[in-house]
């Protein structure tokens, strides 16, 4: 092992973004990564199992994709020469409000917009090319390995698996001298500490009950749209069904419908386009009544926001780290998930980094549950965020927050309401969404006077976006 590095064998469990990106966290810091995934990569950017909502839109927030072009130099350029679309998000997105349209204007707030398979392809065809992380496809865990002084984790036990033939393979040891485990929503890690003898975290679980359907269209060549994002949100709390139509490579669009409280859109095509034609503007309706379908039509209902709390744990394994949906599951249809996987592969990265130029690389103790805690930090707005949008419906399954969040509602609801109307604060409104500025900045004195004027005014349930 090199003196600049930390270990000489990694582990993560799970191979879609939170997995991969924090695989190339700790290629910088391990002699040899290993990614664990159920499934077998496709050799191109094709569907797979393992990701069931990755036929859905998926959008990479600004913070994701800077946190993305640095972990990989230049992939923004070869994503762009795919054919990806760049997308100025307030001048290429025609998004409705409770006012009417909502203004467009070059803003500098860009991005890409990528469908999940390529974007997952173009991070493993960079990581496979580096030669410095490992695929061990097909397998499971199936338990922790116990350090020999009981710390900590020592590795993993795996399990070979076989789709096709559903043969289930031996099982094996793998030893690690660190492990991540990026599996999702499905994480097995509370059934894996108390095997270990540790305490399950708590969880808190907020469930709206919302479903979505996804369709991909070829886009008209006449060029009559001219926006790359159409949005027609859901407006809560009476308006409970939305759609977006997203932009894609090879000049296609993905079309997904949502509805709130079990109002799940239909997956058949004459109940698709009916829910696209009750929807707050005939705009969307219109734009694909009449355009080429390329896909079958996929449901996706399974939407609670879920926060694992291992933070909070009295005792936390050395050398065991978990982020991602493995953590912290949001409701997709906010598009929070990948960013967050990236600020959290970011996070970790920088943990280390610290403890190199610190020069304790051999010294981990304690740095897993410094990790944890500074995860939690991390996705608490993002978390507010998503579940306060939900509690705006009462249907809304969860602990509610009480006073403090209808109060944040109708200071949310004014600033929407000023945002249609002055620009500046609508692109500080969404760079905010994007997480490249704290809600903080919702509250400059500019803005903070305005928002609690409109908010103490009869007519501010007539401003809501």
């Amino acid at each position: 092992m090199s003196t600049s590095r930390i270990g000489s064998h990694a582990v993560v469990i799970g191979g879609s973004i939170a997995g991969l990106l924090s695989s190339w966290a700790l290629a910088e810091y391990f002699d040899q990564v290993t990614i664990i995934e159920r499934d077998r990569f496709p050799d191109g950017p094709a569907f797979r199992k393992g990701v069931p909502q990755a036929r859905h839109v998926h959008i990479l927030l600004k913070r994701g994709q800077m946190i993305l072009e640095r972990f990989f130099p230049g992939i923004e350029a070869e994503l762009i020469a795919a054919g990806v679309p760049a997308v100025d998000w307030i001048a290429d997105t025609q998004c409705l409000s409770m006012r009417g349209w909502l203004p467009r204007f070059a803003s500098g707030l860009t991005g890409l917009s990528p469908s999940r398979d390529l974007l997952e392809y173009a991070i493993r065809q960079r990581i496979s090319a580096s030669g410095r992380v490992s695929w061990l496809q097909e397998h499971d865990v199936v338990a922790l390995l116990p350090s020999p002084d009981q710390s900590g984790v020592a590795g993993v036990r795996v399990r070979a698996r076989n789709e096709l033939s559903r043969e289930i393979g031996e099982e094996q040891d793998l030893k690690a001298d660190f492990v991540v485990d990026a599996s999702g929503r499905d994480s097995r890690l509370p059934q894996w500490l108390a095997a270990l003898g540790y305490r399950q975290p708590q969880e808190t679980a907020i469930n709206a009950f919302l479903g979505y359907a996804s369709r991909y269209y070829q886009r008209p060549p006449d060029g009559s749209a001219d926006w790359k994002v159409l949005l027609v949100p859901r407006l809560p709390p009476t308006l409970r069904r939305g759609g977006v139509i997203y932009s894609l490579e090879g000049d296609r669009w993905v079309v997904t419908l949502a509805g709130v409280g079990r109002d799940y859109p239909p997956t058949d095509e004459a109940g698709f386009l009916d829910f696209a034609r009750s929807l707050a503007s005939p705009a969307l309706y219109e734009a694909i009544k009449d355009a080429q379908p390329l896909s079958s039509i996929y449901g996706y209902w399974r939407t609670e926001n879920r926060l694992r709390h291992y933070e909070r744990l009295p005792h936390w394994p050395e050398r065991l780290v978990a982020l991602g949906d493995a953590v912290c599951a949001f409701n997709p249809v906010y598009g929070q998930g990948m960013t967050v996987a990236a600020l959290g592969a970011d996070a970790l990265a920088a943990m280390f980094e610290k403890q190199r130029r610190r020069g304790a690389a051999d010294d981990l103790a304690g740095l897993s549950r410094r990790f944890q805690k500074s995860l939690a930090k991390l996705t608490t707005t993002p978390w507010q965020m998503a579940t306060g949008e939900d509690f705006r419906y009462p249907e809304t399954e969860g602990d509610r927050p009480g006073r403090r969040a209808e109060l944040s509602h109708r200071y949310g609801d004014a600033v929407r309401a000023l945002a249609a109307e002055q620009p500046h604060i609508y692109q500080t409104f969404l760079e905010v969404a994007h997480l490249v500025k704290p809600p903080s900045a919702l509250l400059q004195p500019g803005i903070l006077a305005q928002a609690l004027g409109r908010a103490a005014s009869r007519n501010k349930a007539a401003a809501v976006f």
